[in-house]
């Protein structure tokens, strides 16, 4: 396998643009996509995934190194926009890990196509200042610095192709018709289904979307018993951290 370019792959339209873009660049055998599943996502992201490799040609391989509600339970709280021990344990480390491994596999480094933009957050727009959308980077100058020096004195190096987009130029050069069918259904970003770090509407919206959507609401209900800690923590929305009972969780699907 000639391996020259890794996309990380979540199911969001800023991955599959650079998915999309690398595909211009590239022979298809030349691609890898990297899903890192976190056990908590919606059924119509994981198709997502699934449909981008055959409409690209590329294969995705997945990894998973636990859950969300696994991790929940291990640090005896939700995830938090200071405290993303998911992210940490579900996507970073699972990511650095696959890199290294596949650098030592095949005996050379490769590009890694890593879909970040500026204007998703205060913390990214100040992470990547200056960064250049064709410029190639260390993986330790771009990311948090839990990833080692070592990828790259193994060749590994990092490429954010769509750092200085909006969110509009990502929509369009996907092309709306080819996104995630969550953001159609009003989704501003996709993953966790719910994402715990996330704002308590969004929550709200997840948990009340579809039969997965509840089902998920149950199954995290019994968590935040197990825990002692809310799922909402807005005043407003507080009512929904009752459990309403534990049904059948079989018929709740």
């Amino acid at each position: 396998m000639s391996l020259r370019c890794v996309v990380p792959i979540s199911g969001g339209k800023d991955s599959q643009a650079c998915l999309k873009m690398a595909r211009e660049h590239f022979e298809p055998h030349e691609i890898l996509g990297l899903f890192c599943d976190t056990q908590y996502e919606h059924p119509i992201t994981y198709a997502h995934v699934a449909w981008m490799g055959e409409y690209y040609g590329v294969d995705i391989v997945t990894a998973c190194e636990g859950d969300v509600l696994g991790k929940c339970r291990k640090y005896g709280r939700f995830p938090s926009g200071i405290a993303r021990f998911c992210t940490d344990e579900l996507k970073i480390g699972p990511t650095k890990r696959f890199l290294k491994t596949k650098a030592e596999e095949l005996g050379h480094g490769f590009e890694v196509w890593y879909g970040m933009r500026q204007q998703e957050s205060t913390e990214r727009a100040k992470r990547y200042d200056g960064k250049l959308p064709d410029h190639l980077y260390a993986p330790h100058e771009v990311m948090p610095s839990k990833y080692p020096q070592y990828l790259a004195k193994a060749g590994v190096v990092f490429r954010l192709c769509v750092v200085d987009w909006s969110d509009q130029e990502a929509i369009d050069y996907c092309g709306w018709e080819n996104l995630n069918p969550l953001y159609h259904a009003g989704f501003p970003r996709v993953g966790c289904f719910p994402c715990q770090a996330g704002g308590d509407k969004w929550k709200k919206k997840a948990f009340e979307f579809d039969d997965f959507g509840r089902f998920q609401l149950i199954r995290t209900r019994q968590v935040a018993g197990e825990i002692g800690k809310p799922i909402f923590r807005t005043k407003g929305l507080a009512h929904m951290n009752d459990d309403e009972g534990p049904g059948c969780l079989l018929c709740s699907m």
